[in-house]
């Protein structure tokens, strides 16, 4: 009997033991299993295939299993290395520190541990979307005399009010039936409809609900159907079709700010760029046609590409969705940029597609990305790796340093030189000998990550040589995962359409909260406003248009 392997990970059932097994086993010779000791035998087989299909693989490690089975953990160099460090090291690191502790405790005492991060909980003055009301206090105002008993002090009001925080539920889009009265005449038969209310419109849908779904849809990932099923069993329909159609509808009010949006990212000093596949069901059908026709087509693979440009202070992102890879995409948006500017920093990983033939840029490779390679390996190499982990966070402190001083492009590029030319050169010759002294086998995993480095070792250091080039490509992975929540949710886009309207809500909505704007406020602005949109699309981008607003207000005021 042949045993069929599968890649895709196992079904994970309550831990059993092999005994349990064992007795499974032994009733299956006796009589028909039944369902749950099925499930359960079936799950074990499939586990024991697959972990022999990986460790048969010559590309398999203890701890890429790990990962299979347990998920991934950090790669910060703390952690990564804590396993490996030398008790013995570790207990006199650890009693030197207790040494210096008890001789400085009769000076001062140990500063309080700061409360970590992430704790959940926000104050007021995080709630900026929140509605606010203020409430006088019912029986006094400031100058009275204070109510206290043998007081006789005069009231004042304090800057800070009391706050309370209430926050209610309720569904995503609210709907709100209004029942205007009819009269009819008895004699003509003519009917009078009252007129609605003031600010009420005719359109079943307004601005808002259009950005609240292009939010959902598009800025959190929420499926359609799923959104609609959410609305049914809260009393207020809202079929996927419709919602489809809806912000469809409405992109074209927006193509004017997508288009300026483009043309500012390409004058950007810096361009960071990078693609995950992402299936078109209208492209995989024509695939199929013409491979039956006997005309396999030139391309098969489909992708979404996003672009983050960085100039001067501002950020902005756009997503490219289709046959075009990143470095095609981003020979789209240069091509609207000022022949008189000059080369931009480009930063990407070390794939060939990522790079445009048609424009010059200066490239950068993601020093992450290399980093990675000696992660991957660390348990087989905990010797070699840690020396290149050590190295590599010096030199990424020293960047969260110039980012947290706030230094200039110039201003970095010299604190990198002082500070990170000597780690990285200690690091190359430590990389040539290990391959030149044959101490490290080329085609082991730490010989690849080696070599990996020493090839892109130019794109890769310059940072140290390029005013304002980073170090990583994080911020465009950061953004390129909201691509990967769609397709984890949705699976694809139906059409090429519905993939463009998509690249078009997800690049506003990224760019207002890379702009610390609200994006449903912006959207909602945006088709409230959408005459002077298309007239001056430069004044309505995520970080001015409330600029634009207030000069509006000011003007109707005067």
């Amino acid at each position: 009997m042949t045993m069929t392997t599968t890649t895709t990970t196992p079904e994970l059932i309550e831990q059993i033991d092999m005994k349990e097994i064992e007795e499974i086993l032994e009733h299956s010779r006796r009589e028909a299993l039944s369902e749950e000791e099925h499930r359960k035998l079936k799950a074990a087989i499939e586990t024991l295939a697959f972990l022999t299909s990986e460790i048969e693989d010559k590309q398999a490690s203890i701890k890429r299993l790990r990962k299979l089975l347990f998920g991934q953990t950090s790669e910060k160099t703390k952690v990564v290395l804590e396993d490996l460090l030398d008790e013995a090291s570790s207990a006199a690191t650890q009693g030197a520190e207790d040494e210096a502790r008890s001789e400085g405790a009769s000076e001062q005492a140990e500063p309080e541990k700061p409360k970590p991060k992430g704790h959940g909980r926000n104050g007021a003055d995080a709630y900026r979307g929140a509605k606010r009301t203020k409430v006088p206090h019912e029986s006094l105002k400031t100058g009275d005399r204070c109510p206290a008993t043998n007081c006789k002090g005069r009231l004042s009001r304090l800057k800070k009010p009391a706050r309370l925080v209430r926050i209610k539920g309720g569904a995503p889009l609210e709907a709100e039936v209004i029942e205007k009265e009819r009269l009819r005449c008895g004699l003509c038969g003519e009917i009078f409809t009252a007129k609605s209310p003031e600010g009420v419109g005719e359109e079943k849908y307004d601005a808002t609900a259009v950005s609240m779904m292009a939010i959902l849809r598009y800025g959190s990932g929420l499926p359609l159907n799923r959104l609609e099923k959410l609305q049914g069993s809260l009393g207020v329909p809202l079929p996927a079709s419709t919602q489809w159609e809806v912000v469809k509808q409405a992109s074209s009010i927006f193509f004017p700010a997508h288009d300026e949006l483009i043309r500012q990212a390409a004058q950007g000093e810096v361009l960071h760029n990078d693609d995950t596949s992402m299936p078109i069901l209208e492209l995989m059908k024509e695939d199929r046609e013409r491979k039956k026709r006997g005309d396999p087509p030139d391309r098969t693979g489909m992708f979404t590409s996003a672009i983050v440009s960085v100039r001067e202070e501002v950020r902005m992102v756009m997503f490219f969705t289709g046959r075009a890879h990143a470095g095609e995409n981003l020979a789209k948006v240069l091509a609207e940029r000022a022949a008189a500017l000059r080369r931009p920093i480009q930063m990407c990983d070390a794939l060939s597609r990522n790079v445009s033939e048609e424009f010059d840029t200066i490239v950068c490779n993601c020093m992450s990305h290399a980093r990675r390679a000696y992660v991957d390996v660390v348990e087989s190499f905990p010797d070699e790796c840690r020396v290149v982990l050590e190295k590599l966070r010096v030199v990424f402190r020293n960047d969260a340093t110039a980012r947290k001083e706030k230094m200039s492009p110039e201003e970095r590029l010299q604190f990198h030189r002082r500070e990170s030319f000597r780690p990285m050169a200690e690091l190359r010759q430590w990389m040539r000998k290990q391959l030149r002294d044959r101490l490290v086998e080329a085609n082991s995993g730490l010989g690849q990550a080696i070599a990996y480095m020493q090839k892109h070792w130019r794109k890769l250091t310059r940072f140290l040589f390029v005013a304002g080039a980073p170090l990583e490509n994080n911020l465009c992975e950061r953004m390129l995962k909201r691509a990967i929540i769609h397709r984890k949710n949705s699976l694809f886009y139906k059409t090429e359409q519905g993939a463009r309207v998509g690249d078009l809500y997800m690049s506003l909505i990224a760019s207002c909260q890379l702009a610390g704007a609200n994006p449903f406020d912006y959207l909602t602005e945006l088709q409230k406003n959408a005459a002077a949109l298309g007239a001056h699309p430069e004044r309505w981008m995520p970080w001015n248009y409330r600029q634009t607003l207030e000069r509006a207000a000011r003007l109707q005021q005067s």
